[in-house]
């Protein structure tokens, strides 16, 4: 298992049955980090790695606010090419709420987080595992063939850091956060939050999600944010 610190000025975790105000979740849906560490390591195939455990930390509590902007919503069609349908932005766009997440104060602006993954359970045994490929990405950069920025979520939702959890950065990060605010925890099918773990994007018929509760760290079932959570409570990505 291995951990992965990441930082990110601003983002938002869309709910998935959001549509006129676009909330956001208080931490990135398993699925979320999944898509984010694909395209650390330059996967195009998210089917892949199917089978790998992941589970998010938050080390600061995110600080909500509501933005007014242009939403897309693709439901004129003016003619259809050899490439694909082409839309026109006339009654294809409208004004729309939508929060954000950014970090609690000026003295820490970013939101900070620590993804746990586990790759044991993956569907390929013989296959070059996530979690190598991770360390492999963030170790030597220069062997990663990848394109576009790298997101947490939404495109436009640019990351400022990815590091492995080691010693050193544990050490860096224990300084500066005691504590860990939120955890995701899988508990025995029961819970307050659904989270997804597969998104199906044509239709929601394939979508799979996972059952937890958000608890404060510490907890009397946990440790603390730098240690990693038993693998049997860590969502499962799964799906199709």
């Amino acid at each position: 298992m291995i951990g992965v610190y990441v930082s990110v000025p601003v983002a938002c975790f869309r709910r998935g049955l959001a549509r006129e105000y676009l909330e956001t979740e208080e931490l990135p849906p398993p699925a979320t980090c999944y898509g984010f560490l694909l395209s650390l390591v330059g996967e195009t195939d998210r089917r892949r790695h199917r089978g790998c455990r992941l589970t998010p930390v938050m080390l600061n509590r995110p600080r909500k606010s509501v933005v007014l902007r242009t939403v897309w919503r693709y439901k004129k069609r003016i003619s259809t090419t050899s490439d694909g349908p082409v839309y026109q932005p006339s009654g294809n766009t409208r004004p729309d709420f939508q929060q954000l997440l950014t970090g609690p104060t000026a003295a820490d602006p970013f939101l900070s987080l620590i993804i746990w993954l586990e790759s044991q359970e993956e569907a390929a045994p013989n296959d070059l595992k996530l979690e190598e490929r991770v360390v492999t990405a963030l170790r030597q950069p220069h062997s990663v063939a990848r394109f576009g920025g790298l997101c947490l979520g939404e495109s436009t939702h640019l990351v400022d850091e990815v590091a492995l959890l080691d010693d050193r950065r544990k050490q860096q990060l224990q300084a500066r956060y005691p504590r860990g605010q939120i955890f995701l925890l899988h508990p025995e099918g029961r819970g307050r939050f659904t989270l997804p773990v597969w998104v199906d994007h044509v239709g929601a018929a394939g979508t799979r999600h996972a059952v937890g509760d958000i608890v404060e760290i510490p907890n009397a079932s946990l440790s603390d944010p730098f240690t990693p959570p038993p693998s049997e409570r860590m969502p499962r990505i799964w799906g199709e």
